[in-house]
């Protein structure tokens, strides 16, 4: 056996990890260093615990044993620990053993496992992320499965590996329970793990924003500073715990900051303290970070600056920061963060630099800049939407936008999702947990940063190498909205949030402007959407004939929305009236509680308190839907029940929220609320798409929750009753129907989930020993090797990848003799990088029938192009005419695999007209990729061409996906050209690279990035 000595530290098993609580704690390699540690560890540990570890009464720990438990080699023994403020909370350990159960050293590929955690920190979920941990360890050294000896009583340590989603088999043995574990990881296993992340994740935003208890670090005496304002909102704002004012600098006689205790350190707090804010000076903040972890306190927000975004020696400063906070098991917003909201009565917590907090609404949203989330809070504010909660990150050194998406999954208080980001730490998880969410709610992304190739200051996350655009087709993947502006991320949010998805793309127009009426009718073209003719109501329109006009429009059943057009009217003396905009929004509520699973938007100008009057909100309740096949499904209900002070049937008169003419939301008024819509069958004669399941309708009624896919309780998103969004232009209202109507049928198509097909003929096996001896013969080198032609060949054709094979061609008669070998007609082409694929200029001779016909390209193309030696020309069996395409994958650190298809040649090169999918693709994803192009026509029979053979293509794109998905190796696959026939396809060129595989840590144990 190995000296341990000779075994380096394996630093990269070292992880953060978000226990079942919310709270973080490190798992680490045990070393030599930590024998006192545990010691320690072990006398807190209950004679209980002891007993189910050793079988038998053991009370301390033996010098021996201490050494054995602190000295592996990290192959065949290891030990792992997990620690909360430095100290150890539980351990785990393996030993490889042989089939006799005897140590031993590979190729034996099974080990002996054992756990203790302590008994205070029992429950946490402690045990399920060692266990996650030690079977990815074990993996890496070639174990493939875990023995455990566990006595009958010891039910949670059973229950841990019962629940972990590997293949297991039980059996009884002198009176222990011996459980072996199959280390592979399976579908079920993956779900298990990727279930507690969600859980613990939220679980972690949830103790942020609702805290009992706020201690605010940094208060001054005086009025003025980040602090004191922070502390003023948060008294204004009506918090419904506890506020305590903290500065090391306050005088010992100082009791008191604005009515609430003020001490010089938390230590002085008598009583549990659940959220800090940070408003200190960088250098101080470390001191305050261990005061808050002494405490137990459970979260920071810090508003200090001076960390990433001012410089390297920042950068650093934020790393520390967020160690130290998660060595004692906080999480932290921030730093340079703006803060945090949480409307609901239950907390009312402005933990933030903003003096007027938004209403209660059914928005969540998240930014990554202080200044846009200022602006945004400023427009939702301005045109009547509220929010659920509001956090504005900073610089997101630890709590990010992927840990909101896991608590807003299932809030029950959150109907839409938007969010401003800057830079996507984890595109890959930031893509599965969006496609989880937007299956039940919204997701609306504004991204900043798009153009620049680099993270903004003070965002430290790796730098994804893909063109936004393909980041934008892969976020549409996942169902995510894709908004360009900040502007668009509230227009979308205020529809979303408002009204119900429309059930298709048919939008009725009316209105009193002709004018405005053909405005509305290009926009709706330009989206795909598919416009009505317009409706024109003349000048002279009253608010009843909006009321009777909208109504109709929402009958008819061959119209999916309706913009509603609006300018002043002329009165019976031909002078113009602005009018009462109340009398109008009350004539258009009227008109839309008639059909209330049907989107209306109102375009509007100069039209006197309307846009005030369509903000104006009725409720807070939110709108929910029945089940499909329920008795309410599809029809309307009764009012919706009373939900509390200034709701419909509370006896109160609601807030009004200012708003300006630019837009707003219509609501007011006392129109009953009616049932959602769920998905389901159409109605009789209705063959149009039904409505998604779980949006709800205009004041929907309650309804139980449905279930999510993954088996979790969700409640279904829906609109808030009594709303109708206002916009001051035609294209912002048209913009977000169409987005609303893509995200709709993104809904419909999710719910039919695509599946991986399995093809009898892919050798995976042959093709990992390909790769083997390809990396194991190539120099080390961190980019990879570039396969020759026949290696290229070879590894393809392992996955039913035939491409046609090419013979060099160094003269004219070598090239005679090739073609003669592969039968004519032939093609001659150049193969030298500046020239591959570029056949504008000149490098390709096709249809050559015979000998005289290749020996004279073979001249042409050297005289035009240079010699041989240069052109490396190849010869070319023809392959049947068709459509040329390109099929690429290529991975990418952040994003991982990405595969892509186009047309090849100019279309793909110079208009940059491709398609791109996350891998593994789905056989609905594949039929997706390559119609979502803009080129697609060409390939279903454009103006009278034959179509190609499109099922063969898919199959193609399905075959590419799974061997990248299968061998992490392969970091780029390009196939150009693959030309497409009526019948079957011809891969042409090829080429494949290898690497050492890069990590995967969406596969791995869970684990907080550490950037």
């Amino acid at each position: 056996m190995t000296p341990p000595s000779q075994h380096a530290y394996p630093a990269h098993w070292e992880a953060d990890v978000v226990l079942r609580d919310g709270g973080t704690a490190r798992v680490r390699p045990i070393t030599t260093d930590d024998a006192e540690r545990l010691v320690s560890f072990y006398e807190q540990v209950s004679d209980e615990s002891k007993y189910y570890r050793f079988f038998a009464p053991y009370p301390r720990l033996s010098d021996k044993d201490v050494y054995r438990f602190t000295h592996h080699d990290y192959v065949d023994r290891v030990g792992l620990a997990v620690t909360v403020g430095g100290e150890f909370v539980a351990t785990v350990r393996y030993d490889r053993i042989d089939a006799r159960g005897m140590p031993a050293s590979a190729p034996a590929d099974e080990a002996e496992v054992a756990f203790l955690v302590q008994d205070a920190h029992q429950g946490r979920g402690i045990a399920s992320a060692l266990l996650e941990h030690i079977a990815a360890v074990a993996r890496e050294r070639g174990i493939r499965r875990f023995a455990a000896e566990v006595l009958p009583a010891n039910n949670k340590m059973i229950k841990v590996f019962r629940d972990a989603g590997f293949t297991q088999k039980r059996n009884f043995e002198d009176g222990s329970v011996r459980l072996v574990l199959d280390l592979e990881p399976t579908a079920e296993s993956l779900a298990v793990q990727r279930g507690r992340e969600q859980r613990a994740e939220a679980r972690s935003v949830q103790r942020l924003l609702g805290p009992s208890s706020v201690a605010v670090v940094g208060a001054g005496r005086t009025a003025g500073g980040v602090g004191r304002a922070v502390l003023r909102n948060l008294l204004d704002g009506g918090f419904t715990g506890r506020v305590y004012a903290v500065n090391l600098a306050l005088p010992p006689d100082l009791a008191e900051i604005d009515g609430v205790p003020a001490v010089r350190s938390l230590a002085e707090i008598r009583e549990p303290v659940d959220l800090a804010i940070v408003a200190v000076p960088a250098e101080r903040v470390p001191d305050v970070v261990a005061d808050c972890g002494e405490h137990g306190v459970q979260g920071l927000v810090v508003l200090s600056a001076g960390y990433a975004e001012s410089g390297p020696a920042g950068r650093e400063r934020q790393r520390e920061l967020v160690r130290q906070a998660r060595s004692y098991g906080m999480r932290v917003i921030g730093p340079n963060a703006f803060g945090v909201i949480n409307t609901s009565p239950a907390v009312r917590l402005n933990a933030s630099l903003a003096p007027e907090p938004p209403d209660r609404g059914r928005i969540g949203l998240f930014t990554q800049s202080g200044a846009i989330g200022i602006a945004l809070l400023a427009g939702l504010v301005r045109r009547g939407a509220g929010l659920s909660t509001f956090i504005s990150a900073g610089n997101r050194a630890d709590v990010s936008g992927n840990d909101f998406l896991q608590y807003w999954h299932d809030d029950p208080d959150t109907d839409v999702v938007l969010l401003y980001l800057e830079s996507i730490g984890n595109p890959r998880k930031f893509t599965r947990l969006a496609r989880r969410t937007g299956a039940i709610k919204p997701v609306v992304v504004a991204k900043g940063a798009r153009h620049s190739g680099s993270a903004p200051p003070g965002h430290a996350v790796p730098v994804t190498r893909i063109p936004d655009a393909t980041v934008s087709a892969l976020l549409s993947q996942a169902g995510v909205i894709r908004a360009d502006t900040v502007t668009e991320l509230v227009d979308a949010g205020l529809l979303l949030s408002t009204q119900p998805l429309p059930a298709g793309p048919h939008v009725a127009i009316l209105g009193n402007s002709e004018s405005l009426g053909l405005l509305t009718y290009d926009a709706c073209l330009t989206e795909g959407l598919r416009p009505l003719p317009p409706l024109d109501l003349t000048t002279s329109a009253r608010p009843e004939d909006f009321r009777t006009a909208l109504a109709t429009a929402l009958a008819d059943p061959g119209c999916d929305a309706v913009v509603v057009t609006a300018i002043p009217w002329v009165g019976e003396n031909g002078t113009t009236e602005s009018g009462d905009g109340e009398v109008l929004a009350t004539a258009l509520r009227d008109a839309a509680s008639t059909s209330p699973a049907k989107p209306v938007v109102v375009v509007h100008v100069e039209i006197g308190g309307l846009a005030k009057a369509l903000s104006a909100a009725t409720t807070t309740a939110p709108g929910r839907g029945p089940a499909a096949g329920s008795p309410e499904h599809g029809r309307s209900a009764g009012p919706a029940p009373v939900q509390g002070a200034g709701e419909r049937g509370s006896g109160e008169a609601p807030d009004e929220p200012s708003a300006d003419d630019a837009g707003g939301v219509l609501g007011g008024g006392s129109a009953p609320s009616a049932a959602g819509v769920s998905s389901g069958d159409p109605g009789v004669g209705d063959a149009r798409p039904a409505p998604v399941q779980g949006v709800g309708e205009r004041g929907s009624a309650e309804a139980p929750p449905a279930s999510s896919a993954d088996g979790d309780a969700v409640r279904a998103a829906g609109p808030a009753p009594g709303r109708i969004p206002a916009y001051p232009a035609a294209e912002r209202a048209v913009r977000a129907i169409g987005q609303a109507v893509s995200y709709a049928q993104w809904r419909r198509q999710a719910a039919e989930l695509g599946k991986v097909p399995e093809y009898d003929d892919i050798d995976e096996s042959g093709a990992a020993g390909v790769i083997e001896r390809l990396l194991g013969a190539a120099p080390p080198d961190p980019r990879g090797v570039g396969l020759g032609d026949d290696d290229t060949r070879e590894l393809l054709g392992r996955y039913g990848i035939a491409v046609r094979p090419t013979l060099p061609a160094p003269g004219a008669d070598r090239a005679v003799e090739a073609a003669a070998r592969l039968g004519y007609p032939v093609a001659l082409k150049t193969t030298a990088p500046h020239l591959r694929h570029r056949a504008d200029l000149g490098g390709v001779r096709l249809d050559l029938a015979d000998e005289a016909q290749v020996r004279t390209a073979y001249r042409e193309l050297t005289d035009l192009l240079g010699a041989p030696a240069e052109l490396l020309p190849v010869v070319q069996a023809m392959a049947p005419r068709g459509v040329d395409t390109v099929v690429r994958a290529v991975i990418d650190p952040a994003a991982g695999a990405v595969l892509s298809f186009g047309l090849a040649g100019v279309a793909s090169e110079l208009l940059g007209d491709l398609a791109h999918r996350l891998v593994p693709v789905t056989d609905r994803e594949a039929s997706e990729l390559l119609r979502s192009i803009r080129t697609a026509p060409l390939l279903f029979g454009w103006r009278g061409s034959a179509p190609v053979d499109t099922a063969a293509l898919e199959e193609l794109l399905l075959r590419v996906s799974r061997l990248v998905d299968d061998h992490p190796e392969i970091v780029s696959v390009a196939l150009e050209p693959v030309v497409v026939a009526a019948r079957g396809l011809s891969v042409l060129g090829a080429g494949v690279r290898l690497a050492p595989p890069p990590s995967r840590d969406d596969l791995g144990p869970r684990r907080l990035p550490s950037y």
